[in-house]
């Protein structure tokens, strides 16, 4: 098993970096949090053990987690540890939504690299199992993968029966939820009752499950590759695009929205896609902005040219002044702006070579009211609510572009287009761009 893992964190560039452990305390993390402190020094791993306490079993919990804590200090391990507010609604799905916002705030507070997770290969086995009560597609058959974002598993090829005895020979002393007894949790059920159940039709039923999931991965690298050859018609900055949408089989836009779902950590099944599907086409031929709901925060949107998931925003008012060239970071957007007398021809929007000699008082922010702009090539002004309908921007993404001012006058709208005041006559100023951090 150590060697297993060994190979992980080299297959996976784990080497020299600073890593989150997922620690329950149960079997499966305090053996793998045991095998990562063996091997610290050799692969220079800096842990930091992390557990969260849902705080659903009252005294239990505590006690658990004191326990944790009692593990990492005798094996001089960082701990770090949250509880859950009281009256936490007791359910597996709010449950992994709480621990997975206090990993992130972990790797935040610890600068880390990764987040390791002890699942294994029953896990993984009942996982698809579960996938395929619940109805899932091609893509749900994968079951867990060995790594996604900044997620790792390294015992996904190792048995429960495996972890037991190494904890066995290791005198350690996991914690033993309690509720991973009641049968009111699903997996649960899947795992005690379920399982047992099909192992007298196929004593193997946990390799079959796991078969599957490398089956289903294979089909799915061809169907990627056929994707990756239309992506790049197909999309713009992560929107689909309308015009070539239309052109797809049936087939081929339900696989489109099941990803779209998918990437975004959405919870999805075949009705759910098959909505979206219906409602798209029932829309695409109307000349029209439309929209629908697709989780309590999130909706599928269309106007006239994309199709896209939005999340539901409060909008933050910005305002930066300029006082130098270099980068300016909003969220994940960052604007730039540096000196140029050279003009280099450029098909984007997010670029442009400007003259701004003449202007002051400088400032990156959003809209608000009284801004105008002299649209480029038309030389007259316009209110700015007018020029962003002309150019067909959704109104949901309005209070969320960044505009180059001077005063209430709007020189460049970011990916959107610039002012003809600003326009190059003979040698520009500067350049000025805007990126997002994931390009």
């Amino acid at each position: 098993m150590i060697n297993k893992i060994l190979k992980f964190i080299d297959d996976y560039s784990l080497n020299n970096k600073v890593i989150v452990v997922a620690f329950s305390g149960g079997y499966d993390s305090m053996c793998l949090l045991n095998i990562l402190n063996e091997i610290s020094r050799i692969k220079n791993l800096k842990l930091i053990a992390a557990h969260y306490n849902h705080n659903w079993r009252g005294e239990e919990a505590k006690r658990e987690q004191e326990h944790c804590r009692e593990f990492c200090v005798s094996k001089q391990i960082e701990f770090y540890t949250e509880t859950a507010p009281d009256g936490v609604k007791k359910s597996e799905a709010v449950g992994r939504d709480l621990r997975y916002d206090f990993f992130k705030r972990t790797v935040e507070k610890y600068n880390a690299d990764a987040v390791v997770t002890a699942h294994n290969y029953d896990d993984n086995a009942e996982t698809i199992l579960y996938r395929i009560v619940k109805g899932t597609g091609v893509v749900g058959l994968k079951g867990i993968a060995k790594n996604r974002d900044i997620y790792y598993r390294p015992l996904l090829d190792v048995k429960r029966v495996e972890i037991e005895e190494y904890c066995k020979a290791n005198n350690l002393s996991p914690n033993n939820d309690s509720s991973n007894e009641n049968t009111k949790y699903k997996r649960n059920l899947i795992r005690k009752e379920i399982l047992p159940i099909l192992e007298k039709i196929n004593p193997e039923i946990k390799k079959s499950l796991t078969s599957l999931g490398c089956v289903a991965q294979e089909e799915l690298s061809i169907v990627d590759e056929y994707l990756n050859k239309i992506s790049e018609k197909l999309y713009s900055k992560n929107r689909i695009i309308r015009n070539e949408y239309v052109k797809l089989s049936s087939a081929v836009k339900k696989k489109i929205l099941y990803l779209t779902l998918y990437n975004e950590g959405i919870e999805y099944d075949y009705e759910k896609v098959n909505n979206l599907y219906n409602f798209i086409e029932g829309n695409l031929y109307l000349e029209k902005n439309s929209k629908c709901s697709v989780s309590t925060y999130t909706w599928m949107v269309m106007d006239e040219q994309y199709i896209q998931l939005v999340k539901q925003q409060t909008d933050i008012e910005i305002e930066t002044s300029i006082h130098a060239e270099g980068n300016y970071f909003f969220g994940n957007i960052i604007f730039s702006i540096e000196k140029s007398d050279k003009r280099i021809n450029t098909q984007s929007e997010d670029v442009a070579y400007v003259d701004l000699s003449g202007y002051k008082d400088l400032k990156i922010r959003t809209r608000r009211d009284g801004d105008y702009i002299y649209p480029l090539g038309l030389g007259g002004k316009m209110k700015l609510k007018k020029y962003l309908i002309q150019k067909k921007i959704p109104q949901y993404e309005r209070n969320q572009l960044l505009l180059l001012t001077s005063n209430n006058e709007v020189l460049w709208v970011g990916g959107v287009g610039m002012s003809d005041k600003i326009k190059v006559l003979e040698r520009p100023t500067h350049k000025i761009s805007i990126k997002r951090k994931e390009e």
